[in-house]
C-alpha cells in the first residue's frame, strides 16, 4: 500500500528567509524521494510566501518545485493544495499547468478508511478581530480584482514586502513555541468541533509552524495528551497534528493505512 503525505508553510520566495533557494532545493529533493511510495500528497497551505496570478503573468522563480508537482501529477499522484493566508490569490495556474486539486476550504475526506479533517487553520478559532478583517480583505473577489488592476512587479512587491514584515515583527522571524491548549486557537477550535463531528480520526493543520501532536477524547468531557511517541488508534479518541514548517523544521506526516508518523526529513536518511 502506498502512503500518503502531508505538509505546509514552506513560505518560499520570502524575502525574510536568507536561505530560501537551498529551501527550495531540499523541498523538491523530498518530493522527489517519496514520488515511487506516496499515493497522494497534501500541501496544506502557505507554500508561497506570496503568490498572486494575473491573467497571463505568474510570479517568477519556484520553477523547481513546480515542475517537481507536475512530475508527480503527470505520475499519477495526487497532489492537494490548500490556500493558506499567504497564497490566496490563485485563480487556475496550479490546477491547469501542474495538474494539483486545489482547496480554498477545510476539507472532511476518507483516507484509507479513516476519516481526515484537512485545513491550512487560518482563522480557524482565531478571535482576532484585526486579522479576521484582514482575512475578509484578502479573500473579497472585489479587492482581489484591484489588485490585479497593479502591475505585477508592484504587486508582487506589495505582497513580499507585507509578508516579509509581518515575519520580521517575531523574535527571529519564527512562530511562539507552544502555548498550551488552553491559549492555543486551534486546539480549541478542533476540540469543539469534535464535539459535533465525533466521526473524525486525524485534523491535521498547518499554518501554526510548530510540530504538535495531540490524542484528543472525542466525548464531550475533553482531554488531551501529548505524544511523544506513535500511539495506534484508539476507539473514542482523535490525533490532531500541527505540521511544523519547511523553513527551519522541515516536518512533515505519513500515513500508511494504518500508522500515523510526524517527520523530520533529514537528507541522506532512509525514508519512512
Amino acid at each position: 500500500m502506498k502512503k500518503v503525505y502531508f505538509l505546509a508553510d514552506a513560505h518560499l520566495g520570502s524575502l525574510a528567509i536568507p536561505h530560501q533557494r537551498t529551501q527550495e532545493r531540499r523541498l523538491v529533493r523530498f518530493l522527489d524521494s517519496i514520488k515511487e511510495k506516496a499515493e497522494a500528497v497534501y500541501l496544506l497551505g502557505d507554500m508561497f510566501d506570496f503568490w498572486n496570478e494575473y491573467r497571463y503573468v505568474v510570479p517568477k522563480g519556484y520553477t523547481r518545485f513546480l515542475g517537481k508537482l507536475s512530475e508527480l501529477t503527470d505520475a499519477g499522484v495526487e497532489v492537494h493544495y490548500f490556500t493558506g493566508n499567504h497564497d490566496i490569490w490563485t485563480y487556475g495556474y496550479l490546477e491547469e499547468e501542474c495538474g494539483v486539486t486545489l482547496h480554498r476550504q477545510p476539507l472532511t475526506t476518507d483516507i484509507y478508511g479513516r476519516v481526515f479533517y484537512l485545513a491550512h487553520g487560518d482563522g480557524l478559532g482565531d478571535p482576532d478581530k484585526k486579522f479576521k478583517c484582514l482575512r475578509w480583505m484578502f479573500h473579497n473577489r472585489t479587492c482581489q480584482r484591484l489588485l490585479n488592476f497593479v502591475h505585477p512587479w508592484w504587486g508582487m512587491q506589495l505582497g513580499l514586502q507585507w509578508a516579509k514584515h509581518s515575519r520580521l515583527k517575531r523574535a527571529d522571524g519564527k512562530e511562539p513555541p507552544f502555548m498550551g491548549e488552553d491559549r492555543e486557537h486551534l486546539v480549541l477550535y478542533t476540540k469543539e468541533y469534535l464535539q459535533t463531528h465525533p466521526n473524525i480520526d486525524f485534523f491535521i493543520y498547518g499554518h501554526r509552524h510548530i510540530e504538535l501532536d495531540l490524542m484528543l477524547s472525542k466525548g464531550l468531557k475533553q482531554q488531551s495528551e501529548i505524544l511523544v511517541e506513535n500511539e495506534p488508534r484508539e476507539k473514542g479518541r482523535a490525533r490532531m497534528l500541527v505540521l511544523g514548517d519547511w523553513i527551519w523544521q522541515f516536518t512533515y506526516a505519513v500515513f500508511d493505512g494504518e500508522h500515523m508518523i510526524l517527520e523530520e526529513y533529514v537528507e541522506g536518511e532512509s525514508q519512512p
